[in-house]
């Protein structure tokens, strides 16, 4: 048994908001309640920058039905950031807070980059003596997490996707007479996991349901080969629907669309992949109609259509983080292990903060059929159970009624920093 720490709780989040990623928020404060070593549970607002500008929240002056809240409010409800940490005395400076308000355990959700944050602010830690707990938190819409199963965040934005491919079709089915081709861009960065979610709209048996086409950022995209496909599909059925993966590359490995600019963890800004796809239609295929749509956010936003599974296993991650926690681990993040047996169960695990970090999992080629632009059987099975079940988001005058936290400031202690 791990000897007792008493102290505060810290708890932020990083990177990209997911459908679930307020639950695990939900899961961590409603566990730490439950331990007496715990004495306050802070929020750090905008992830690390809030530790560096020592913008701290006090969660447990939140009522209960916030919190509750929480667990269907999407977005990132302590704010979220992409900020890196530049130099040593950011990693100072953030133990200074955490020294000047006691904080003895550190939660982080986000995914790679996030993960890598909370790891070295730990072995700083370490090295100055300084007893602290941290374990992560998984988060990301683009499930390539390594080491754990799935990662919370990626059921919900599948189910919205493939959804959405399913009311798209039965417009395009009504309006298409052999000569239109619908495209649908979304997210996923390097990873095809999100593309390949799309595979989950087609019905059982009916291999000619759309998407007709997935274009995956694991498979190099040829132009001519593209052409021919849409041609072929548009023999067959009155319309053809793609989903593209904003990552899609060519041959070279460049991606076909892709800004110039790149964020703080210098990630090439993506986008722009269906307008890409759409201009190749429209020049090699005259006569054919060509529309794109870009899911943006709005994918990764769509509590009205999260996935209950996905939503327990968030708040279930931000549990375990906590009892980890408390029982002694450090420098871990929580993961999820699917269950051998037919019926879909889950368990959760731990694997240090530093594999997490450096790895990237790709979608499994194997699950991959030899066309290259659709899915097996392998994949749906992964998949399916991740969709699964409706989260009861309450609704007032007509409208999804979401969480807003009162986010009561805890006293600045330090002078303040210069960024």
């Amino acid at each position: 048994m791990a000897e007792e720490l008493v102290g505060n709780v810290l708890v932020g989040q990083s990177g990209g908001p997911t459908a679930v990623i307020n639950a695990s928020v939900a899961g961590v404060v409603s566990e730490a309640l439950n331990h007496e070593c715990i004495e306050e549970i802070y929020g750090t607002l905008n992830g690390v920058l809030g530790i560096l500008q020592e913008d701290l929240i006090d969660l447990a002056a939140e009522s209960q039905q916030a919190i509750r809240g929480l667990r269907t409010t999407p977005g990132a409800a302590l704010g979220t950031v992409r900020y890196k940490l530049k130099k040593q005395q950011d990693f100072e400076r953030i133990l200074e807070v955490f020294k000047a308000h006691n904080i003895r355990y550190f939660f982080y959700a986000g995914g790679n980059d996030s993960q890598d944050t909370a790891d070295k602010i730990s072995k700083l830690a370490q090295e100055q003596g300084y007893a602290l707990r941290v374990i992560g938190v998984p988060k990301t819409i683009d499930n390539d997490l390594v080491v754990t199963d799935h990662c919370p965040g990626y059921g919900s934005v599948i189910k919205y996707i493939s959804t959405t491919v399913r009311e798209i079709a039965c417009d395009n089915a009504a309006m298409g007479q052999h000569d239109l081709v619908q495209i649908v861009e979304v997210m996923g960065r390097n990873a095809g996991w999100i593309a390949a979610g799309a595979a989950l709209a087609k019905r059982r048996d009916h291999p000619h349901d759309p998407p007709h086409i997935i274009l995956l950022p694991e498979v190099a995209f040829a132009p001519e080969k593209f052409v021919e496909d849409v041609k072929r599909v548009l023999k067959r059925e009155k319309y053809c629907l793609i989903v593209v993966g904003e990552g899609l590359v060519d041959a070279d490995g460049n991606y076909v669309a892709a800004a110039d600019t790149t964020d703080a963890f210098g990630h090439a800004q993506l986008g722009g992949a269906a307008e890409y796809i759409q201009s190749l239609v429209e020049e090699h295929l005259p006569g054919i109609k060509a529309r794109s749509v870009k899911l943006g956010n709005a994918q990764r936003a769509a509590a009205h259509l999260a996935s209950k599974t996905d939503s327990d296993e968030a708040f279930l991650a931000g549990q375990r983080a906590v009892q980890a926690a408390v029982d002694g681990e450090t420098d871990k993040m929580v993961t999820l292990i699917r269950g051998d047996g037919d019926h879909y169960t889950v368990e959760t695990g731990l694997a240090p903060l530093s594999d997490i970090s450096n790895g990237v999992k790709k979608l499994p080629r194997e699950w991959i059929n030899e066309d290259g632009v659709s899915m097996n059987f392998q994949f749906v099975r992964y998949a399916q159970p991740l969709i699964q079940g409706e989260v009861a988001v309450p609704f007032d005058n007509g409208l999804p009624a979401f969480a807003h936290l009162e986010k009561r400031r805890v006293e600045k202690i330090l002078p303040a920093y210069e960024l």
